[in-house]
């Protein structure tokens, strides 16, 4: 990478005559190729020609005729400590602006930059090479970071060593349970006090009679049928354990307690009706004196 201080010792090393504002900014830009370690082999009309980049010169040459074409600039390059491969760098004058093209020999695709011509130069008629700029750091920061940077290519390192990032992270675990137990330095995952246990989260499958307890509950009964409450008149919950033996287990018939009754079916439905519905539940109570004695044992009334 090139410094202000390297870039201004280049360009008072050359001794350029600059015409314009413009021509001050492109051999700034030049002096920061130098200054990063790439040699020059071209530069000026000939630099423009058809297969400049793919020359197989490696002789290094001087500045003359950099800003013999108005307005147009040509530099080409190469560093011999990184990469053989040319570098052709084109300018070119829009109005207030330098507009920077920059072409590696085998890519495809061009590297630019715009400058602001005005940003960086002085207008005086100083012979001092640092008076003729202003902001000059800034200039060789932006050429660092859009041009000289790029071309060096990213660094290669092992895909072992190579971190993921977090979105790669994110993705790759979120189906992965957060126990707290793999990993405890990880700030996305919760870990449970010493001591304290986790209560179990309630599968499916629990039954209508006895619902199950709500994630993070502890459950306080358990069940003794399971299954939902759509129910047939031969359903094995009828029965004791034994087919044909109607009651609950242990032999008691009727309705158990808690169990969830809806006295009220669809509306518009014969035999649905809520007094018909009632009549059939006190009726089978009349007719057990089991279920008659368990409920009257319980907090249901049958006065």
């Amino acid at each position: 990478m090139a410094s202000q201080q390297s870039v201004m010792a280049v360009i008072r090393a050359a001794r350029p005559s600059f015409r314009n504002p413009q021509d001050k900014v492109a051999f700034a830009v030049h002096a920061a190729f130098v200054a990063a370690g790439y040699v020059l082999h071209d530069t000026g009309p000939s630099a423009f020609a058809d297969g400049a980049l793919s020359s197989c010169s490696t002789d290094e040459v001087g500045i003359e005729n950099w800003n013999a074409i108005e307005e147009h600039y040509a530099f080409l390059y190469s560093h011999p400590d990184k990469d053989s491969r040319k570098v052709l760098m084109k300018c070119l004058v829009m109005n207030n602006s330098l507009m920077v093209d920059i072409l590696k020999d085998g890519d495809s695709e061009l590297l630019h930059m715009e400058i602001d011509v005005g940003e960086y130069v002085e207008d005086n008629g100083s012979a001092n090479y640092a008076s003729q700029f202003k902001n000059l750091g800034k200039l060789v920061t932006q050429v660092n970071k859009e041009v000289l940077g790029k071309l060096d290519g990213p660094v290669a390192t092992s895909s072992s060593n190579q971190p993921s990032s977090p979105g790669t992270s994110l993705r790759d675990n979120r189906y992965k349970p957060m126990t707290g137990d793999d990993d405890p330095e990880d700030q996305h995952v919760y870990s449970p006090p010493s001591g304290f246990i986790v209560p179990p989260v309630p599968g499916s499958g629990s039954s209508d009679l006895f619902p199950g307890t709500g994630a993070g509950m502890y459950p306080t009964r358990g069940d003794f049928g399971g299954g939902s409450m759509l129910v047939g008149p031969n359903d094995p919950r009828f029965f004791g354990g034994r087919v044909g033996e109607p009651g609950l287990p242990g032999g008691l018939q009727g309705v158990p307690p808690g169990a969830r009754f809806d006295p009220y079916g669809p509306p518009g439905v014969p035999g649905f009706e809520p007094g018909s519905i009632m009549l059939y539940v006190l009726n089978t109570l009349q007719k057990s004196p089991e279920a008659r004695a368990f409920y009257a044992s319980g907090s249901a009334s049958l006065s």
